[in-house]
């Protein structure tokens, strides 16, 4: 039976049992075992929920006969630490905690997932307990734990093992949503989370917790509570643990040869898949000095299973709308709209934002995450930009660029849905890119407010041009926007898909931008022909797509744009007939 894709999978057992592929990242258990209390941050969608799955199934004393089984071909089972299987697991998925509307009913909520957890539990070491039941802990969930500690205690049992996933998920919706003042009421004084966590560092003083996992996005929710939880350690900066989640390039060409070895797919699919997948996913530098970038796992998996589903037909949608945050996240951290078009302008316009170094820490509360001048370092942390080195930060990948191009269109209340049909369609018909071009320029640019277009430029374009048609033509065409190639980066490329008119063509332009006193002095729109050097620089990349993907026939374009002003568009080989 051929192996499954483990997208939106987070149970290690089932990967196990029901034949799933799996990046083995199991040697970073022997590395968290230098620390007992650590809290490992990632953005959403890094796989944070299977690491807990990994983590509950190797500590778990009731799973120590199935080690084999679990763990016998990866890195941990060929060389255990002495800690395995020899503890009592209990885990808390604090994503399924639901904020409320006041503390009581946030509590509630909060106890009931707790109580969820416990029965598992209970039920798991039934023996060791003697009977003990849910029924016979307290209500609340600080009280319950409180009680299972004592018990642990008493009976001489071996010591837990606590993992909190998602542990700043309900948190965090507090503050999207600006309530504010129950967040503080959670985080300060003797409120139930607070007591919660309290209890968990009297277990670690006694002796009936032994070690403690936490995981989440944001810092801010710990250090909130660092008063109560003071023995935590933080230790997402760590740069011996980046790699812990996400994948690495090795690991992903590892990975794909796997899948392509066992569906016997070509050798040039095999070239685009990586391209495609490099393009999307990979790009994230957690710190400056890190030593290479990292691809977004479970994004990863969710292209990879569309193309093993689809048996090797690569995917038109390349991106997982549950990594999009909310735009309410923008508003909240930017504080006003005013503020939101200024740092989507910036990105848009520039790709980048500066960066103080002296602010990156793996600890901060509420007051310094709203912070303007923390803005792009809250960025960071929820996954939205990245290092390009120590003083800039910019988009990881094309699947964040395109989601804050969303983001522009819906802040500016561009219409990217009525308007554009005939173009489109006549393009499908011509295949003339230069017609294209004009219909964008036409019907998206002028909807363009005048403050933003008067500092437009050519990353503006090249990126909304690509977002456009990423939108339209996905299921006839491969794009891709600043593609790394022998002879530089290359603006903007499309590549026909297998089994439509543009199959085996592909299409290159050059975007080159004036502002408008030199684009008037120079004449640009007046100008007949494309200049020598644009000419070259697309020649160049033409010829190392051609040398990538000899099959291809590579249609060459230049578009000159002028501030404020037009463009003149020149294609150097006529359009094909589909």
């Amino acid at each position: 039976m051929s192996k499954k894709i483990p997208y939106a999978v987070a149970n290690y057992e089932k990967m196990v049992n029901e034949n799933y592929y799996f990046v083995d990242k199991t040697r970073f258990i022997r590395e968290l075992e230098k620390y007992q209390i650590p809290v490992f941050l990632r953005p959403r969608r890094f796989g944070k929920s299977l690491w807990c799955s990994i983590l509950e199934c190797y500590y778990d004393i009731n799973r120590a006969d199935r080690f084999e089984q679990l763990f016998g071909q990866t890195d941990i089972g060929r060389n255990p630490s002495p800690l395995r299987n020899s503890m009592l697991v209990v885990r808390f998925d604090f994503s399924e905690v639901v904020p409320g509307n006041d503390a009581r009913e946030l509590q509630a909520h909060f106890d009931q997932v707790c109580a969820n957890s416990f029965r598992v539990f209970l039920a798991r070491n039934s023996v060791r307990f003697d009977g003990l039941t849910l029924r016979d802990l307290p209500a609340d969930g600080a009280s319950a734990l409180a009680q299972l500690q004592a018990e642990i205690s008493s009976r001489q049992l071996p010591p837990l093992y606590i993992i909190i996933d998602e542990y700043d998920n309900f948190t965090n919706q507090l503050l999207t949503a600006r309530q504010d003042d129950l967040y503080r009421e959670l985080t300060t004084g003797d409120s139930f989370l607070r007591t919660f966590y309290k209890v968990i560092k009297a277990g670690v003083g006694k002796g009936s917790v032994a070690q403690v996992f936490v995981t989440g996005v944001l810092p801010v929710t710990m250090d909130d509570l660092t008063s109560g939880f003071n023995i935590a350690q933080i230790i997402t900066l760590e740069k011996h643990m980046l790699n812990m989640m996400g994948f690495t390039q090795a690991e992903v060409d590892v990975y794909v040869n796997e899948i392509f070895s066992e569906h016997d797919w070509p050798a040039e699919l095999r070239r685009t898949v990586g391209d495609d997948l490099r393009a999307h996913y990979n790009g994230y530098r957690l710190l400056p000095d890190a030593d290479e970038t990292l691809y977004n796992s479970t994004i990863c998996n969710f292209y990879l299973n569309k193309l093993v589903i689809n048996d090797g037909t690569l995917p038109t949608e390349t991106i997982d709308h549950n990594l999009r945050m909310d735009l309410n996240w923008l508003r909240r951290l930017a504080g006003s709209d005013a503020e939101i078009r200024r740092l989507l302008e910036m990105l848009l316009f520039e790709g980048t934002l500066s960066v103080d170094m002296t602010m990156l820490a793996s600890a901060f509360n509420m007051g310094r995450f709203f912070d303007p001048h923390f803005l792009p370092l809250s960025l960071y942390y929820l996954g939205m930009l990245t290092f390009q080195d120590e003083y800039m930060l910019g988009f990881p990948n094309l699947t964040v660029k395109t989601l804050f191009t969303e983001y522009f269109n819906e802040m500016e209340h561009i219409d990217v849905s009525r308007g554009y049909t005939e173009m489109f369609r006549q393009f499908l018909s011509d295949h003339n890119l230069a017609t294209l071009f004009d219909g964008y320029w036409q019907v998206y640019i002028g909807q363009i407010p005048a403050q933003a277009f008067d500092k437009a430029n050519e990353n503006f374009f090249r990126t909304t041009f690509y977002e456009l048609c990423l939108r339209y033509l996905s299921h006839h065409l491969m794009f891709a926007i600043e593609v790394n190639h022998p002879n530089g980066r290359s603006d903007w490329e499309a590549i026909g898909r297998a089994h439509t008119t543009f199959e085996n063509q592909a299409l290159l332009l050059e975007f080159k931008h004036f502002p408008r006193a030199e684009g008037e002095r120079l004449g640009v729109l007046g100008w007949t022909a494309p200049r020598a050097e644009e000419i070259a620089q697309v020649t160049g990349y033409a010829d190392d797509l051609q040398h990538r993907y000899p099959r291809l026939t590579v249609r060459r374009h230049v578009v000159y744009t002028v501030a404020c002003a037009g463009f003149r568009f020149f294609s150097l080989e006529p359009p094909w007939k589909g």
